[in-house]
């Protein structure tokens, strides 16, 4: 099939492909019968929208997505002990991941409790020395002190360390995907449960804690008394739903669309703080909270203190937040050079071993395990494989995975286990975590290996370059913008619409900092549009654009506004072109 535009191989060598006769066909309706900009009507077809369905997607509520919650087992008893233990001064303590979605869970408890004038304990366990998940010990000494601990984002697999919470009770909110049997805890609420129908399987944890406090506060509700407001923790939920990839359809779109609505409103000092350090001029939106804010709460997790991310999410000081956020800011820092450190040894490693395989690995002395998941991720990208990246402690090793669409490594990874090949492991479709020996590397990964190429990982071609159409500069206008950006949130599962601009004339180009692009461009009958191509040249893409002759190209990216100095300006954030060779 030839490609898009007759573009086979692009300047970063991927095949064009643009709509398929079915949505073209949808698109054309839905500007004939909703009036809406064909760009938008484009974006709306190839998210399967309908005509029908066009209005009220693009102005979705809550009230019309929110599931109920008693749909997922355990929901009613999760909820009524927790609404015990608030209402009669119990002790609580939340054991939370030490991720965005786990800090964000926590946070969202802590609120909840707090607007209720009630205190929890937060514990975050040590991603070096304790892992993932709860231990033993931990969980003892917790259960010693308190008469109910809350595992969020984490405790599904946890048979052992819940079963030492003696003298507690225990309920899990978490979204992980469960084995065969469940851990001994009063309730257990994840609708990736085995005997769950996956109908929410999509919700990340702080979407399954957000459920569970809409139970509480029904039950609150019945028994005549007035439960915390819900709608100002949902800028949480925003923030864990897109930076833990989450997919932003049914309800998670809804969530995020709503979160994101009360994030602009800079209510929480430590989401303002961190919006400042991460020098957001303008209203948060889906790409911030997954490449500016998420990656700074994820940053004392991977390399600093495990629960810095939560205790900033729930402050309610504004000085302490900031230091807090600094303090993130500088580790993220920090975290971005350890993690190319690791990328470059761990590609060269994967490169030796060839890349087009069912699955890409790597496995270092001393790489650090708050960065192999990122760097697995990185691999991923570059291949289009499922990648597992271990770093080695002496014998010890913990090792996180990526996935791409259609294969399932969570599982793969959770057979592992259960096979004795690995000492643990466990996690979702997209990503996953494991410990194992020294010894147990080499059998492992070949058991992986073909655990999925069963499931199709060794039949997957280069990564293509999907385009939702063309559209020309002068079109390309901040009300057009805006108006497309009411199909959104974008993100996993609901990707921002790509555009190819066609035969345009490139007007200046300029190197900016050690790998960026900046140029110009236009149709050569006035209308020009600046853009910006971060990377380019840790490719072929920047040294071709740089140098272009006179040459005309196409141009492929996402819509922006750039807004400086009190202006809005159309950007095209540039990720690929192709030569016009017509």
């Amino acid at each position: 099939m030839t490609g898009y535009l007759g573009v086979d191989r692009s300047l970063t060598g991927r095949r064009w492909i643009g709509p398929t006769p079915e949505v073209t066909r949808l698109s054309e309706t839905l500007v004939q019968r909703t009036g809406l900009p064909q760009a938008l009507c484009q974006t709306l077809a190839r998210l399967g929208v309908s005509c029908e369905e066009a209005t009220g997607y693009l102005e979705p509520t809550l009230r019309a997505s929110l599931p109920d919650p008693r749909s997922l087992r355990d929901m009613e008893a999760a909820a009524g002990r927790l609404v015990r233990a608030a209402e009669h001064g119990e002790r609580i303590a939340i054991f939370a991941d030490y991720d965005v979605d786990g800090g964000a869970s926590a946070a969202l408890l802590i609120d909840w409790l707090r607007q209720l004038n009630r205190s929890a304990t937060l514990y975050v366990p040590d991603r070096i020395d304790e892992g993932y998940g709860p231990n033993e010990p931990a969980m003892a000494a917790l259960a010693k002190d308190h008469d109910l601990i809350i595992c969020v984002d984490c405790g599904t697999l946890s048979h052992g360390p819940i079963a030492a919470a003696k003298g507690a009770d225990v309920v899990v909110l978490d979204h992980h995907l469960g084995g065969e049997t469940l851990p001994d805890a009063l309730a257990v609420v994840n609708p990736n449960r085995q005997d769950e129908d996956g109908a929410l399987g999509h919700l990340c944890a702080a979407g399954v804690v957000f459920l569970a406090l809409v139970e509480a506060g029904r039950q609150l509700r019945e028994a005549g008394r007035q439960g915390p407001d819900l709608m100002s923790l949902l800028d949480l939920v925003a923030l864990a739903t897109v930076a833990d990839v989450a997919p932003l359809r049914g309800v998670n779109r809804a969530l995020v669309r709503q979160g994101l609505k009360i994030m602009a409103q800079r209510r929480r000092p430590g989401l303002v703080a961190l919006c400042d350090v991460g020098r957001l001029s303008t209203a948060p939106k889906s790409y911030h909270l997954g490449f500016v804010l998420g990656p700074r709460v994820n940053a004392g997790g991977r390399i600093g203190k495990a629960d810095l991310g939560a205790r900033l999410l729930s402050t309610t000081d504004p000085h302490e937040a900031q230091a807090m956020a600094e303090r993130l800011d500088a580790l993220n820092a920090e975290r971005r050079e350890i993690e190319e450190a690791v990328r470059a040894a761990a590609l060269e490693q994967a490169e030796a071993r060839g890349l087009d395989v069912p699955l890409v690995w790597a496995a270092g002395e001393g790489w650090h395990p708050g960065v192999v998941g990122i760097v697995a991720s990185r691999l991923k990208e570059l291949t289009n494989r499922p990648a597992i990246v271990i770093g080695f402690d002496g014998e010890d090793g913990k090792g996180s995975g990526r996935s791409v669409s259609g294969i399932d490594l969570g599982a793969s990874i959770q057979k592992l286990a259960a096979e004795g090949l690995i000492a643990k492991g466990g996690g979702h479709k997209m990503a996953a975590g494991l410990s194992l020996s020294r010894a147990q590397l080499e059998p492992a990964m070949m058991r992986l290996t073909e655990l999925l190429a069963k499931q199709g990982a060794d039949r997957l071609g280069p990564m293509d370059l999907r385009l939702d159409g063309p559209l020309m500069p002068g079109a390309a206008t901040p009300e057009l913008i805006d108006r497309i950006e009411t199909a959104g949130p974008f993100g996993a599962g609901a990707a921002a619409p790509r555009f190819v601009f066609p035969d345009i004339q490139i007007g200046f180009s300029k190197r900016v900092g050690a790998s960026h692009l900046k140029l110009g461009f236009g149709d050569g009958i006035g209308a020009r549009i600046d853009a910006i191509s971060f990377g380019a040249f840790d490719g072929p893409l920047g040294a071709a654009l740089e140098n272009h002759g006179g040459a005309r190209f196409h141009l492929a990216g996402r819509l922006e506004i750039n807004e400086w100095g009190g202006r809005r300006n159309v950007q095209l954030r540039l990720e690929d072109a192709a030569p016009v060779t017509t």
